[in-house]
């Protein structure tokens, strides 16, 4: 195990940079658009797969991420640590509230390989048939399939974006031969351009996606570094059920101590997680002394 762990903190040196045409690149046609938008999800497919880079938690930290955008979109004020409140101290018949139960979905639709089934343990609330037949809306290239489903659910449902931009990354994830949902297109759209139609959503999506493959990488290679980091220090976490609990953080945006159940104790896991901080190896994410969060 020490000696997979060297080699991830080895390979994040060839982790690729996007290139400086991709992201310099000012286009001037709608094919433009198009091509440079193929050219980042091309850049991304590279790292998708990555043993350095923790691909459980950059599907989460990117559905934190863009249920904070759909709540934007909705005109809503929670933003990332009102999410993570929201769902982080659940308890066994509590309510997430609006805004979680938008978070929830997002972090169950990346949870699993996309299929009709996960889409609507994602979106339950959605009959499966109709998942299946949107999904099977799209056409052509895959940013414009997905497009052609985010139309057509917002053609049905209208007043819930955030469905029809997990069933859109689904699509566009099945169009890539991704195993699962990786969250982008709501990374980019803004909100006058989800009442787009036809060319005019699609080139939305293309611009769209960009953003997103953009935002998508630098969080994937601060994830790997931060991961490696982890790695480094845990031979030196002692206690009993570390190996689970550090599996823990690489596969969840925040954790709060009372989930590290692999741990002796509630004083145990917030010890250990507190030992995490000194080494550099977590951050504490909620500012506050009791009802923490940690999180990579």
């Amino acid at each position: 195990m020490t000696y997979a762990r060297h080699e991830l903190v080895d390979d994040l040196k060839t982790i690729p940079l996007m290139p400086s045409w991709v992201t310099s690149a000012r286009p001037e046609t709608s094919e433009d658009v198009a091509f440079l938008s193929g050219a980042a999800l091309s850049h991304l497919h590279l790292v998708v797969n990555r043993d350095d880079v923790p691909q459980t938690l950059l599907r989460a930290r990117l559905a934190l991420r863009t249920a904070e955008a759909c709540l934007t979109h909705q005109g809503r004020p929670e933003r990332a640590a009102d999410l993570r409140d929201a769902v982080a101290f659940l308890q066994l018949g509590d309510g997430p509230g609006p805004a979680g139960e938008i978070c929830l979905s997002w972090f169950r639709a990346v949870e699993r390989p996309v299929t009709v089934g996960a889409m609507h343990r994602a979106l339950p609330d959605l009959d499966p048939e109709l998942i299946a037949n949107w999904l099977d809306t799209g056409q052509g290239p895959p940013v414009a399939r997905a497009a052609s489903v985010l139309q057509a659910v917002l053609a049905d449902r209208p007043r819930d974006p955030a469905s029809a931009l997990i069933l859109a990354d689904a699509a566009l994830a099945q169009a890539l031969a991704w195993s699962h949902v990786l969250p982008l297109l709501a990374l980019g759209l803004k909100r006058a351009e989800l009442r787009k139609l036809g060319e005019e959503l699609r080139l939305a999506c293309y611009q769209a996606i960009s953003a997103g493959v953009l935002e998508a990488m630098r969080e994937a290679t601060d994830l790997a570094r931060r991961a490696a980091r982890l790695y480094a220090v845990a031979p030196k976490l002692r206690a009993k059920g570390s190996d689970e609990a550090v599996a823990l953080f690489l596969s969840r945006d925040a954790v709060a101590p009372s989930a590290l159940t692999s741990l002796r104790s509630d004083r145990a896991a917030r010890r250990f997680c507190d030992r995490l901080v000194e080494l550099g190896a977590v951050r504490e994410l909620s500012g506050r002394d009791t009802f923490r969060l940690y999180g990579v």
